[in-house]
């Protein structure tokens, strides 16, 4: 990972003093942070694509923390929001939470729990990224396949062997047998197990494993 690449703390608060503190504080364990006076500002400058987290304050000039929070899920945005407030309430602690808000502390916070929120946030959307992205490629993989691969795919799935599966489709054992070594080599499985770990729940989805 790249210096750019780490990840990195996004920090909205309006107060300046808070800012500089918890920028501070969180640079002690080596993590980047953007701060953030104006929410808008945020909004329209974050970069969607990091790794890392967000810590948002709930109540900050013309638009708050909350309508801040609701804005970045409905534009997609993935990585863990942590919400700071100096005026806490069960109402508004469960409207964070309704909201999409991975953690909810009350200031002033303290130190050690922030930054333990922080490394297990960060590390939970590291672990969110890799997810997708193994995601994305076993389906562009998939996708590689043709009618008939995806068919002898789905016997295998089942368990049954060439040549059960040559009688299912009427075909020989010795042509299923280059079926199964192509969508092997397609789908670059080293085992039948990781090709049925990886591969089974596409074969369920449909042809085009659009439910996965």
């Amino acid at each position: 990972m790249t210096p750019d690449q780490s990840p990195v703390i996004q920090l909205v608060d309006d107060d300046a003093a808070v800012r500089q503190a918890l920028t501070l504080l969180i640079g002690t364990i080596g993590l980047r942070v953007q701060a953030w006076s104006d929410p808008t500002d945020f909004l329209a400058g974050m970069d969607h694509a990091a790794i890392g987290a967000i810590v948002l304050d709930v109540r900050m000039p013309g638009i708050g923390g909350l309508s801040v929070l609701e804005q970045l899920l409905a534009n997609g945005v993935d990585q863990p929001v942590i919400m700071l407030t100096g005026h806490g309430t069960v109402d508004m602690c469960r409207r964070a939470f309704k909201a999409g808000a991975a953690e909810f502390l009350e200031k002033p916070v303290d130190d050690e729990l922030l930054l333990e929120t922080l490394q297990h946030a960060v590390r939970q959307h590291v672990r969110t990224r890799e997810r997708r992205q193994a995601d994305r490629v076993t389906r562009e993989r998939f996708a590689q396949l043709s009618g008939r691969e995806r068919e002898v795919l789905a016997f295998i799935v089942e368990g049954l062997t060439n040549k059960q599966i040559g009688r299912a489709l009427g075909l020989s054992p010795r042509t299923v047998e280059a079926h199964r070594a192509h969508l092997f080599e397609k789908l670059q499985a080293p085992s039948l197990a990781q090709l049925i770990r990886q591969y089974a729940a596409l074969v369920d989805a449909g042809p085009g494993g659009a439910a996965a």
